[in-house]
């Protein structure tokens, strides 16, 4: 089991009105049907959780997708209360819910349903780009949504994608500015990955489309990270910036720490502590087998395998890494049974890539470009 990093609980809800031509999530079109009966599964997934592990009381709470805000107010008001009535929220517990612009009407409901922070998959603020990534709404609703969510009185994140085919530094900068005028307090600035079995990977193959090269993502990332810095707005995640600290998102925040989550909704992960050992869990990812699922056996989980110490260090290195606060050195030594290598460290070191004392890992703003790679190296050292 790990040391008390927090506990949370992630929901999926997996249907979208359309599938994004870059998005690889478990997730499935909806075709207007009738979802009650995963609703329904959802809440005993939850309520047999609560009864096979210790109760310990969710400091948060993701409802994501999938597009959650397509559940109706009622629908989220159950889920919250279903993770209430089984594990207790904690006082001021963060209750995030993604949510897609063209859902703006139903923002106020959806807070009084319980959510205390909203979660905007915006994207883009320009029409060409909406239309390159096929969203569904444009620039003008998206720029209305960020004004109906502040107006709610919830917190209020918003998603942004950039490095896009053919976007120019020029064209990048003006959208950021822009964006850093907006009412928000939680930005994510994702550099556009072209993902393997997606439209946009066929379109790459078949040279109608460009993947981003290395030195225009590291431009393109370095001119994010200086404007947004200038703008009060810093990075406290490789991709994820907040103003002030209390805006983090703290469900993420578990994540990166190497906390533990219980993830229900077809194909949720989670990594959760039974009997003092730790698992890391998948649902089934088909909605009529997660329902089956649950019927059947009381909970969703397709797979479940209890991670050894080593595979813990692991883990916990590659996720905070990320975080401009690093990680604990002696906790990921402790969990994989060995030190890094001195030699690997010296050199990381002298390269300006990481810094580091007896306490923590902490990569350089240049050492975020190649957060995957210094993590391995680490490792394999």
């Amino acid at each position: 089991m790990t040391d008390d990093a927090g506990f949370g609980v992630y929901v999926h809800w997996p249907y979208c009105a359309a599938i994004c031509p870059y998005c690889d999530f478990n997730v499935r079109r909806d075709r207007g049907g009738d979802h009650e009966d995963l609703l329904r599964a959802i809440v005993a997934d939850i309520e047999e959780h609560a009864r096979r592990i210790a109760r310990r009381p969710a400091q948060t709470l993701f409802l994501g997708g999938g597009t959650p805000s397509l559940l109706s107010a009622r629908g989220v008001a159950t889920l919250i209360e279903a993770v209430d009535a089984a594990f207790g929220l904690e006082a001021g517990a963060e209750i995030s819910l993604e949510a897609n612009p063209e859902h703006a009407a139903m923002f106020a409901e959806l807070v009084s349903a319980g959510v205390n922070r909203l979660s905007l998959g915006v994207q883009a603020l320009r029409q060409k780009d909406l239309q390159t990534l096929g969203r569904r709404h444009s620039a003008i609703e998206a720029r209305a949504a960020i004004e109906a969510a502040a107006h709610t009185g919830a917190r209020v994140a918003a998603d942004f994608i950039y490095a896009l085919d053919g976007q120019t530094e020029a064209e990048w900068a003006d959208a950021l500015d822009e964006i850093l005028r907006l009412p928000i307090a939680h930005a994510s600035f994702y550099q556009l990955t072209v993902e393997a079995g997606t439209p946009f990977a066929r379109a790459v193959a078949r040279g109608r489309m460009h993947a981003l090269d290395v030195e225009r993502a590291a431009r393109l990332y370095e001119l994010t990270q200086a404007k947004t810095i200038d703008a009060g707005l810093p990075a406290y995640e490789i991709s994820n910036h907040a103003r002030p600290e209390s805006e983090r998102a703290r469900h993420n925040l578990l994540y990166w720490r190497g906390g533990d989550w219980l993830g229900v909704g077809p194909g949720a992960h989670g990594r959760i502590a039974v009997d003092g050992a730790r698992f890391a869990t998948r649902a089934h990812a088909d909605p009529k087998a997660y329902v089956r699922a649950v019927a059947e056996e009381g909970i969703g989980w397709a797979e479940q395998e209890r991670l050894s110490g080593p595979a813990q260090g692991e883990e916990w290195l590659m996720m905070g890494l990320r975080l401009a606060e690093g990680v604990d050195r002696r906790r990921i030594e402790c969990a994989r049974g060995a030190r890094f290598n001195a030699d690997v460290l010296e050199a990381l070191v002298a390269q300006e890539l990481l810094y580091t004392d007896e306490h923590r890992l902490v990569l350089t703003p240049a050492g975020r470009l190649l957060a995957d790679r210094i993590a391995r190296d680490l490792l394999l050292g």
